[in-house]
């Protein structure tokens, strides 16, 4: 593994980069999966970080690694923060990138990676996480998004699955990616993961466009749930439901003062009564299918997938 070391001159006498990956230990896992999210485009209501946040503060997660964040902030616009600490003393906290391990999530330990969305380098950056994937030995990556979309507050939040990776889209029920057109650092990533022969699996969840601020705890239970029932991971979810219960609430006293917008949103529940999904699989199916493909990869000696490389985000 890489090491936070200082410029170093190679054999032939020029300066070595520093190094994408900066390495706190090397633990061992029992089959890891990756778990991905960032703040800014793809994170509406902050419900993919806040499921992250949500995992890591429920566990004793431990940091293992961060990315050196030099290479990818421009800090005009992701400026650092002065602190003073419980002695007394300045320091300055850079926007990390930082990765921790979970252990003991059954079936899986989990390895955490989230923060800001880097500004510059994507595909450096990319490969930096590739790096994190590999060294860990993780056997999947998840990468947990949320937009904005015309749907209810009222409703269930509704996750969408996708996965480059044929095998693993049919048998998880999960779509291919189908999306063109201008990307963020969760389609890039996946692009970079699949090119890499590591399976990558894409959950988001749409938030109402007229209420997309943070927090969002109903989209943050959403995704935890979908996670949860494709991994078997346990993730507590439900605990999620009094905070739920309240933002819908407030929600509605907010909405209620404007017989416009009660109309619409009257509108996108028939929406949604009406194209309500019916004879999904259940948890228990999806989970087992996920369960054998893992296995199959691990028995397999090359690893390869289908990188039928593609947006996911």
């Amino acid at each position: 593994m890489n090491s936070d070391a200082a410029h170093g001159e190679g054999a032939d006498g020029r300066s070595e980069p520093e190094p994408v990956v900066i390495w706190d230990g090397s633990p061992r896992l029992r089959n890891p999966l990756l778990l991905v999210a960032f703040e800014g485009w793809f994170d509406a209501g902050e419900c993919a970080t806040g499921a992250l946040t949500w995992i890591r503060e429920r566990s004793e997660a431990r940091r293992v690694c961060h990315i050196d964040p030099e290479e990818f902030f421009d800090f005009q616009e992701s400026r650092p923060h002065i602190e003073i600490t419980s002695e007394g003393e300045r320091r300055i906290r850079w926007p990390d990138i930082e990765c921790h391990v979970v252990p003991a999530a059954p079936p899986h330990d989990l390895v955490l990676l989230s923060g800001i969305e880097p500004r510059m380098r994507w595909r450096t950056f990319c490969e930096g996480v590739a790096e994190i994937a590999r060294e860990l030995g993780c056997q999947m990556v998840v990468t947990l998004g949320a937009m904005v979309a015309g749907v209810a507050h009222s409703r269930t939040a509704s996750v969408k699955g996708s996965a480059a990776n044929g095998e693993l889209a049919a048998r998880l029920g999960l779509d291919r990616p189908t999306y063109q057109g201008p990307t963020g650092i969760i389609g890039t990533l996946h692009d970079v993961l699949d090119r890499a022969a590591l399976p990558v699996v894409s959950l988001r969840v749409g938030v109402p466009h007229y209420v997309a601020g943070p927090p969002n705890p109903k989209g943050t239970r959403a995704l935890l749930a979908h996670f949860e029932t494709v991994t078997g991971v346990t993730t507590g979810y439900r605990e999620l439901d009094a905070s739920v219960q309240t933002w819908e609430r407030r929600v509605d006293e907010a909405v209620a003062r404007d017989p416009e917008i009660v109309a619409y949103i009257r509108q996108l529940e028939s929406e949604a009564d009406r194209t309500a999904e019916e004879n999904l699989p259940s948890g228990d199916d999806i989970a087992l299918e996920f369960q054998k493909f893992l296995a199959e990869q691990r028995e397999s000696p090359s690893g390869d997938v289908d990188s039928d490389a593609d947006e996911s985000g």
